[in-house]
């Protein structure tokens, strides 16, 4: 494939969840950590990767084990030659819970994507339901965004709420920030950017998360998709399907909370967006074997 690539995937013998990313703690811990069968294999390839064990809050994170994307990557492999569904739930599950340890250390590899939810939920003037904004953007920042083309005001907000820092990860989340506001005002055509309703706030910031997770995904095991896919324009095809299932599940999992009561708020941006990422990582692990 003569598809570009960011990443090779995140090595083996690191710890699982970075030292500069600050963990976040979810606001509910109702999911449960999938059991792994240690016996169980790939009918291609023996998956000799283990899934490491969860730590307990304020241990050191587990180290990355050889392998680590190695049954992950053997799903993706046959997904993008035949376009199976069942290899695309299995390889992202075996992703998130070979790769990433589960729902538990999986959802705190995300606590930067929760952080930037805050700060982008914070600029489009959310504080909660009911009530005008309280946690805004400075009175300069806001400046920026009077009198500015659509674009323009899109790419301010991307400024605010994530500044470049020079890290794989914010240039991720500024991509995703603008994929969201995209898909914002293509499903809300009168949307005003000024005055977001918190409907309006709550489908960013659901979009943004789901954007976040695919780009890490992509970054870490998307090279087994574009290698192995006939023809670029399958992998397109097959990279498009894969973003679709995953947010899905992640929009999905925003939506369980929202129904439970739990609404987004300023100061609990991170532990909803964190409890949404440990659910979903939930769902997706158990499609793992």
């Amino acid at each position: 494939m003569g598809t570009s690539r960011s990443s090779t995937g995140s090595p083996s013998g690191v710890p699982l969840v970075p030292p500069w990313v600050d963990s976040v703690e979810p606001v509910s811990d109702d999911a449960q950590e999938v059991v792994e069968d240690p016996g169980e294999a790939d009918e291609e390839e023996a998956d000799t990767s283990e899934a490491p064990k969860v730590p307990p809050p304020g241990a050191i994170p587990p180290i990355a084990p050889p392998g680590r994307f190695r049954s992950t990557r053997i799903s993706l492999g046959k997904y993008a030659k035949t376009g199976d569904a069942d290899s695309i739930r299995q390889g992202v599950g075996r992703y998130f819970k070979h790769g990433l340890g589960g729902s538990g250390t999986g959802s705190k590899r995300f606590a930067k994507t929760g952080q930037v939810a805050q700060r982008l939920y914070s600029t489009l003037g959310g504080s909660g339901p009911g009530g005008a904004g309280t946690a805004q953007p400075s009175a300069a920042d806001l400046a920026l965004l009077n009198g500015k083309s659509g674009q323009a005001i899109c790419d301010a907000i991307v400024e605010i709420a994530c500044p470049v820092d020079g890290s794989q990860d914010a240039e991720a989340s500024r991509n995703s920030i603008n994929d969201a506001l995209a898909e914002l005002l293509q499903r809300f055509t009168d949307a005003d950017l000024h005055n977001l309703t918190e409907e309006q706030r709550e489908f960013v910031i659901d979009r943004f998360v789901s954007m976040d997770v695919y780009r890490r995904f992509m970054l870490d095991v998307g090279t087994a998709i574009q290698d192995k896919a006939p023809s670029y324009t399958v992998a397109l095809s097959r990279l498009k399907e894969a973003k679709n299932y995953i947010r899905e599940v992640v929009v999905d999992s925003f939506q369980k909370l929202r129904n439970s009561g739990q609404r987004l708020s300023g100061s609990r941006i991170s532990q909803i967006v964190s409890s949404a990422l440990s659910d979903a990582i939930f769902v997706f692990a158990g499609y793992a074997e």
